[in-house]
Protein backbone atom coordinates (compact mmCIF):
# COMPACT_ATOMS: atom_id res chain seq x y z
CA UNK A 1 0.00 0.00 0.00
CA UNK A 2 3.27 2.58 0.72
CA UNK A 3 3.92 3.05 -2.84
CA UNK A 4 -0.07 3.33 -4.07
CA UNK A 5 0.19 5.83 -1.00
CA UNK A 6 3.02 7.71 -2.07
CA UNK A 7 1.54 7.95 -5.76
CA UNK A 8 -1.49 9.68 -4.44
CA UNK A 9 -0.36 13.38 -4.12
CA UNK A 10 -3.65 15.47 -5.61
CA UNK A 11 -7.01 15.25 -5.89
CA UNK A 12 -7.71 13.64 -8.70
CA UNK A 13 -6.81 10.66 -7.34
CA UNK A 14 -9.94 10.30 -5.46
CA UNK A 15 -11.76 10.10 -8.98
CA UNK A 16 -12.66 6.34 -9.23
CA UNK A 17 -12.17 4.01 -12.34
CA UNK A 18 -15.22 3.01 -14.19
CA UNK A 19 -14.20 -1.35 -14.79
CA UNK A 20 -17.89 -1.99 -16.21
CA UNK A 21 -21.18 -3.50 -14.90
CA UNK A 22 -21.38 -6.70 -13.06
CA UNK A 23 -24.30 -8.44 -15.09
CA UNK A 24 -27.08 -10.72 -13.92
CA UNK A 25 -27.14 -13.05 -16.91
CA UNK A 26 -26.31 -16.46 -16.00
CA UNK A 27 -23.07 -18.15 -16.76
CA UNK A 28 -21.75 -14.52 -17.38
CA UNK A 29 -19.26 -12.30 -15.44
CA UNK A 30 -17.34 -9.04 -15.54
CA UNK A 31 -13.42 -9.23 -15.89
CA UNK A 32 -10.75 -6.88 -14.95
CA UNK A 33 -7.41 -6.15 -13.42
CA UNK A 34 -7.26 -4.16 -10.16
CA UNK A 35 -4.72 -2.56 -8.38
CA UNK A 36 -4.16 -4.86 -6.28
CA UNK A 37 -5.53 -8.32 -7.35
CA UNK A 38 -4.41 -9.00 -10.99
CA UNK A 39 -7.63 -11.07 -11.39
CA UNK A 40 -11.27 -9.84 -10.58
CA UNK A 41 -14.66 -11.49 -11.55
CA UNK A 42 -17.86 -9.92 -10.40
CA UNK A 43 -21.30 -11.34 -11.40
CA UNK A 44 -24.93 -10.05 -9.87
CA UNK A 45 -27.07 -13.02 -8.39
CA UNK A 46 -30.91 -12.37 -7.95
CA UNK A 47 -32.45 -13.64 -4.88
CA UNK A 48 -35.63 -12.93 -2.71
CA UNK A 49 -34.79 -13.19 0.56
CA UNK A 50 -36.54 -10.02 1.97
CA UNK A 51 -39.65 -11.46 0.44
CA UNK A 52 -39.59 -7.86 -1.56
CA UNK A 53 -42.12 -7.58 -4.75
CA UNK A 54 -38.75 -7.50 -6.97
CA UNK A 55 -36.68 -9.34 -4.54
CA UNK A 56 -32.75 -8.20 -4.33
CA UNK A 57 -29.36 -9.36 -5.34
CA UNK A 58 -26.06 -10.49 -4.29
CA UNK A 59 -23.06 -8.94 -5.79
CA UNK A 60 -20.19 -11.51 -6.00
CA UNK A 61 -16.34 -10.75 -6.31
CA UNK A 62 -13.90 -12.92 -6.64
CA UNK A 63 -10.17 -11.67 -6.42
CA UNK A 64 -6.96 -13.62 -6.83
CA UNK A 65 -3.44 -12.84 -8.05
CA UNK A 66 -2.76 -10.33 -5.54
CA UNK A 67 0.95 -8.54 -6.32
CA UNK A 68 2.50 -8.24 -2.73
CA UNK A 69 0.57 -9.21 0.68
CA UNK A 70 -0.05 -5.87 1.93
CA UNK A 71 -2.38 -4.47 -0.72
CA UNK A 72 -5.88 -3.88 -1.14
CA UNK A 73 -8.64 -3.14 -3.62
CA UNK A 74 -11.05 -0.17 -2.66
CA UNK A 75 -14.46 -0.36 -4.72
CA UNK A 76 -18.01 1.55 -5.05
CA UNK A 77 -20.83 -0.25 -6.02
CA UNK A 78 -23.74 1.91 -7.60
CA UNK A 79 -27.14 2.16 -9.47
CA UNK A 80 -28.94 5.49 -10.41
CA UNK A 81 -30.82 4.64 -6.98
CA UNK A 82 -27.74 4.21 -4.68
CA UNK A 83 -23.76 3.91 -3.94
CA UNK A 84 -22.01 1.92 -1.45
CA UNK A 85 -18.38 0.49 -1.31
CA UNK A 86 -16.45 -2.12 0.29
CA UNK A 87 -12.63 -3.29 0.34
CA UNK A 88 -11.22 -6.55 -0.25
CA UNK A 89 -7.65 -7.78 1.00
CA UNK A 90 -8.14 -11.62 0.82
CA UNK A 91 -7.98 -13.22 -2.65
CA UNK A 92 -11.06 -15.21 -2.39
CA UNK A 93 -15.05 -14.91 -3.33
CA UNK A 94 -16.45 -12.02 -1.57
CA UNK A 95 -20.36 -11.24 -1.77
CA UNK A 96 -22.14 -7.80 -1.50
CA UNK A 97 -25.89 -8.44 -0.51
CA UNK A 98 -28.59 -6.06 -1.65
CA UNK A 99 -31.17 -6.89 0.98
CA UNK A 100 -33.62 -5.46 -1.89
CA UNK A 101 -33.98 -3.40 -4.89
CA UNK A 102 -35.58 0.12 -4.57
CA UNK A 103 -39.00 -0.77 -6.55
CA UNK A 104 -39.07 -1.88 -10.42
CA UNK A 105 -37.21 0.97 -11.63
CA UNK A 106 -33.70 -0.52 -9.74
CA UNK A 107 -34.84 -3.96 -10.49
CA UNK A 108 -35.01 -3.49 -14.23
CA UNK A 109 -32.09 -1.02 -14.46
CA UNK A 110 -29.86 -4.04 -12.66
CA UNK A 111 -31.33 -6.72 -14.87
CA UNK A 112 -30.26 -4.81 -18.03
CA UNK A 113 -27.11 -3.33 -17.32
CA UNK A 114 -25.85 -4.58 -14.03
CA UNK A 115 -24.18 -2.99 -11.17
CA UNK A 116 -21.94 -0.98 -11.92
CA UNK A 117 -18.33 -1.15 -9.83
CA UNK A 118 -15.88 1.43 -9.65
CA UNK A 119 -11.87 0.86 -8.90
CA UNK A 120 -10.32 3.32 -6.35
CA UNK A 121 -7.43 2.97 -8.05
CA UNK A 122 -5.11 4.43 -5.40
CA UNK A 123 -6.40 2.30 -2.55
CA UNK A 124 -7.62 2.44 0.71
CA UNK A 125 -4.47 4.71 2.30
CA UNK A 126 -4.50 6.82 -1.43
CA UNK A 127 -7.89 7.53 -1.21
CA UNK A 128 -7.72 8.94 2.67
CA UNK A 129 -4.22 11.29 1.26
CA UNK A 130 -6.13 11.85 -1.65
CA UNK A 131 -9.09 13.45 0.41
CA UNK A 132 -6.96 15.17 2.73
CA UNK A 133 -5.39 16.57 -0.31
CA UNK A 134 -8.66 17.48 -1.29
CA UNK A 135 -10.70 18.97 1.69
CA UNK A 136 -8.15 22.16 1.31
CA UNK A 137 -9.14 22.91 -1.43
CA UNK A 138 -12.01 24.80 0.33
CA UNK A 139 -10.29 26.24 2.94
CA UNK A 140 -11.01 29.85 3.60
CA UNK A 141 -7.20 30.24 4.21
CA UNK A 142 -3.83 31.13 1.84
CA UNK A 143 -2.68 27.19 2.09
CA UNK A 144 -6.05 26.77 0.52
CA UNK A 145 -5.41 29.17 -1.99
CA UNK A 146 -2.00 28.30 -2.61
CA UNK A 147 -3.36 24.66 -2.88
CA UNK A 148 -6.35 25.56 -5.49
CA UNK A 149 -3.59 27.39 -7.94
CA UNK A 150 -1.34 24.35 -7.88
CA UNK A 151 -4.25 21.80 -8.84
CA UNK A 152 -4.62 24.35 -11.91
CA UNK A 153 -0.99 24.42 -12.89
CA UNK A 154 -0.51 20.86 -12.50
CA UNK A 155 -3.89 19.67 -14.38
CA UNK A 156 -4.29 22.34 -16.41
CA UNK A 157 -1.27 23.97 -16.89
CA UNK A 158 -3.24 26.99 -15.85
CA UNK A 159 -0.55 29.84 -14.11
CA UNK A 160 -1.92 32.61 -11.55
CA UNK A 161 0.93 34.79 -11.46
CA UNK A 162 1.17 37.30 -8.34
CA UNK A 163 0.47 41.08 -9.60
CA UNK A 164 2.66 44.02 -7.83
CA UNK A 165 0.75 46.23 -5.98
CA UNK A 166 -1.77 47.96 -6.11
CA UNK A 167 -3.92 44.05 -6.47
CA UNK A 168 -7.05 46.73 -6.96
CA UNK A 169 -6.81 48.81 -9.96
CA UNK A 170 -8.80 51.84 -9.86
CA UNK A 171 -11.05 51.66 -12.75
CA UNK A 172 -12.58 55.11 -14.23
CA UNK A 173 -16.33 54.23 -14.62
CA UNK A 174 -16.78 56.04 -17.25
CA UNK A 175 -14.63 53.60 -19.00
CA UNK A 176 -16.80 51.25 -18.76
CA UNK A 177 -19.74 50.64 -21.68
CA UNK A 178 -22.44 48.09 -22.44
CA UNK A 179 -21.35 45.00 -23.22
CA UNK A 180 -17.74 44.83 -21.85
CA UNK A 181 -17.48 41.77 -19.44
CA UNK A 182 -15.96 40.99 -15.93
CA UNK A 183 -14.65 37.58 -16.15
CA UNK A 184 -13.69 36.08 -12.39
CA UNK A 185 -11.45 33.42 -11.04
CA UNK A 186 -12.48 32.64 -7.43
CA UNK A 187 -9.73 30.53 -5.86
CA UNK A 188 -10.27 31.05 -2.01
CA UNK A 189 -12.74 28.76 0.29
CA UNK A 190 -15.87 27.40 -0.76
CA UNK A 191 -16.73 28.80 -4.10
CA UNK A 192 -12.72 28.85 -5.19
CA UNK A 193 -12.50 24.58 -4.39
CA UNK A 194 -15.64 24.32 -6.08
CA UNK A 195 -14.50 26.85 -9.30
CA UNK A 196 -10.96 24.94 -9.11
CA UNK A 197 -12.90 21.68 -9.83
CA UNK A 198 -15.16 23.41 -12.37
CA UNK A 199 -12.34 25.03 -14.35
CA UNK A 200 -10.99 21.11 -14.66
CA UNK A 201 -13.52 19.41 -16.13
CA UNK A 202 -14.81 22.43 -18.32
CA UNK A 203 -11.10 23.17 -19.49
CA UNK A 204 -12.68 26.92 -18.39
CA UNK A 205 -10.07 29.18 -16.92
CA UNK A 206 -12.82 31.43 -15.25
CA UNK A 207 -15.57 30.26 -13.01
CA UNK A 208 -17.92 33.36 -13.40
CA UNK A 209 -18.46 36.41 -15.69
CA UNK A 210 -20.43 39.66 -14.84
CA UNK A 211 -21.75 42.08 -18.13
CA UNK A 212 -21.45 46.01 -18.14
CA UNK A 213 -24.83 47.53 -19.03
CA UNK A 214 -26.20 51.38 -19.15
CA UNK A 215 -28.99 52.63 -18.53
CA UNK A 216 -30.42 55.54 -20.39
CA UNK A 217 -29.49 58.17 -17.05
CA UNK A 218 -26.02 56.59 -18.01
CA UNK A 219 -25.74 55.02 -14.96
CA UNK A 220 -23.51 51.87 -14.79
CA UNK A 221 -25.30 48.46 -14.25
CA UNK A 222 -24.07 44.65 -14.07
CA UNK A 223 -25.96 41.72 -14.78
CA UNK A 224 -24.61 38.26 -13.19
CA UNK A 225 -26.00 35.10 -13.26
CA UNK A 226 -25.76 33.14 -9.89
CA UNK A 227 -26.21 35.81 -7.17
CA UNK A 228 -26.94 35.06 -3.88
CA UNK A 229 -29.64 36.40 -1.51
CA UNK A 230 -30.20 36.81 1.50
CA UNK A 231 -32.32 33.95 1.80
CA UNK A 232 -29.49 31.57 0.16
CA UNK A 233 -30.76 31.64 -2.98
CA UNK A 234 -29.11 31.90 -6.67
CA UNK A 235 -30.54 34.21 -8.75
CA UNK A 236 -30.05 36.10 -12.11
CA UNK A 237 -29.65 39.77 -11.05
CA UNK A 238 -28.81 43.36 -12.45
CA UNK A 239 -27.28 45.36 -9.84
CA UNK A 240 -25.93 49.06 -9.29
CA UNK A 241 -22.31 49.18 -10.34
CA UNK A 242 -21.12 50.78 -6.91
CA UNK A 243 -22.80 48.04 -5.18
CA UNK A 244 -21.30 44.67 -7.31
CA UNK A 245 -17.99 46.64 -6.76
CA UNK A 246 -17.27 47.34 -3.39
CA UNK A 247 -18.62 43.56 -2.51
CA UNK A 248 -15.99 42.17 -5.02
CA UNK A 249 -13.39 44.50 -3.39
CA UNK A 250 -14.21 44.25 0.33
CA UNK A 251 -16.57 41.28 0.50
CA UNK A 252 -15.93 38.80 -1.21
CA UNK A 253 -14.10 36.12 1.13
CA UNK A 254 -12.92 34.04 -2.05
CA UNK A 255 -10.44 36.41 -2.95
CA UNK A 256 -11.41 36.61 -7.06
CA UNK A 257 -8.82 37.11 -10.01
CA UNK A 258 -10.99 39.58 -11.84
CA UNK A 259 -10.23 40.45 -15.64
CA UNK A 260 -11.80 42.99 -17.43
CA UNK A 261 -12.25 41.96 -20.96
CA UNK A 262 -13.78 45.39 -22.83
CA UNK A 263 -16.01 44.98 -26.01
CA UNK A 264 -14.30 45.03 -29.48
CA UNK A 265 -15.40 48.56 -31.02
CA UNK A 266 -16.48 47.24 -34.24
CA UNK A 267 -18.80 44.57 -32.32
CA UNK A 268 -19.94 47.68 -29.78
CA UNK A 269 -21.12 49.51 -32.63
CA UNK A 270 -23.54 46.80 -33.64
CA UNK A 271 -24.24 45.97 -30.04
CA UNK A 272 -28.33 46.17 -29.60
CA UNK A 273 -28.53 48.11 -26.46
CA UNK A 274 -32.03 48.34 -25.37
CA UNK A 275 -32.41 44.74 -26.25
CA UNK A 276 -29.77 43.95 -23.95
CA UNK A 277 -32.05 45.61 -21.36
CA UNK A 278 -34.95 44.08 -22.13
CA UNK A 279 -33.59 40.66 -21.54
CA UNK A 280 -31.90 41.52 -18.44
CA UNK A 281 -34.74 42.69 -17.03
CA UNK A 282 -36.98 39.36 -18.18
CA UNK A 283 -34.43 37.28 -16.42
CA UNK A 284 -33.92 39.25 -13.22
CA UNK A 285 -34.64 37.47 -10.50
CA UNK A 286 -35.42 34.30 -11.74
CA UNK A 287 -33.17 30.92 -10.42
CA UNK A 288 -29.57 30.71 -11.98
CA UNK A 289 -29.18 28.41 -15.31
CA UNK A 290 -28.83 25.20 -13.78
CA UNK A 291 -30.45 23.80 -17.05
CA UNK A 292 -27.26 25.44 -18.67
CA UNK A 293 -24.51 24.63 -16.22
CA UNK A 294 -24.46 20.83 -16.86
CA UNK A 295 -24.88 20.99 -20.95
CA UNK A 296 -22.63 23.21 -21.67
CA UNK A 297 -20.02 21.28 -20.06
CA UNK A 298 -21.62 17.91 -21.28
CA UNK A 299 -22.54 18.30 -25.16
CA UNK A 300 -21.37 14.86 -26.22
CA UNK A 301 -21.61 10.72 -25.31
CA UNK A 302 -17.73 10.52 -24.20
CA UNK A 303 -15.04 13.62 -25.57
CA UNK A 304 -16.25 16.21 -22.76
CA UNK A 305 -14.38 14.87 -19.61
CA UNK A 306 -10.70 14.50 -18.55
CA UNK A 307 -9.49 11.39 -17.36
CA UNK A 308 -10.26 9.25 -15.64
CA UNK A 309 -13.78 11.00 -16.01
CA UNK A 310 -16.55 9.41 -17.82
CA UNK A 311 -20.26 9.42 -18.20
CA UNK A 312 -20.95 5.99 -16.02
CA UNK A 313 -18.97 8.07 -13.09
CA UNK A 314 -20.72 11.97 -13.06
CA UNK A 315 -24.18 9.51 -13.16
CA UNK A 316 -23.10 7.80 -10.22
CA UNK A 317 -21.64 11.39 -8.57
CA UNK A 318 -25.18 12.65 -9.35
CA UNK A 319 -26.66 9.63 -7.23
CA UNK A 320 -24.47 10.63 -4.33
CA UNK A 321 -25.05 14.63 -4.85
CA UNK A 322 -28.74 13.59 -5.18
CA UNK A 323 -28.95 12.29 -1.46
CA UNK A 324 -26.71 14.99 -0.14
CA UNK A 325 -28.31 17.83 -1.62
CA UNK A 326 -31.52 16.72 -2.98
CA UNK A 327 -33.08 20.40 -3.24
CA UNK A 328 -30.15 21.40 -5.54
CA UNK A 329 -28.82 18.56 -7.69
CA UNK A 330 -32.48 18.10 -9.84
CA UNK A 331 -32.21 21.21 -10.61
CA UNK A 332 -28.82 20.52 -12.18
CA UNK A 333 -29.83 17.56 -14.13
CA UNK A 334 -34.09 17.91 -14.67
CA UNK A 335 -33.94 21.22 -15.52
CA UNK A 336 -30.92 20.38 -18.23
CA UNK A 337 -32.95 17.36 -19.64
CA UNK A 338 -36.58 19.09 -19.63
CA UNK A 339 -34.81 21.78 -21.80
CA UNK A 340 -33.13 19.19 -24.42
CA UNK A 341 -36.45 16.70 -24.34
CA UNK A 342 -38.63 20.03 -24.76
CA UNK A 343 -40.81 18.79 -21.48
Amino acid sequence: SWPLLARAVNPADLVPEFVGGAPVAANASLRWKGACFRETLAWVEPHNRSGAPFGGGELHIKTSKAHSWTCMDLYIFATPYRVTWDYYFFAREHTFDFKEWEGEAEYEYVKHNGISIFLMESGMLGTLRALADVFPLFSQTGWGEGLNLAFLKQHMGASFEQRSQPWVSNINVDDLHSGDLFVLSKIRGRWGGFETLEKWVTGSYAGHSAVCLRDSDGKLWIGESGHETDEGLDIIAVLPWDEWWNFEVNKDDSNPHIALLPMHPDMRAKFNETAAWEYAWSMSGKPYGYHNMIFSWIDTIEDNYPPPLNAHLVASFMTVWNQLQPNYAPNLWNEGLNIRLGT
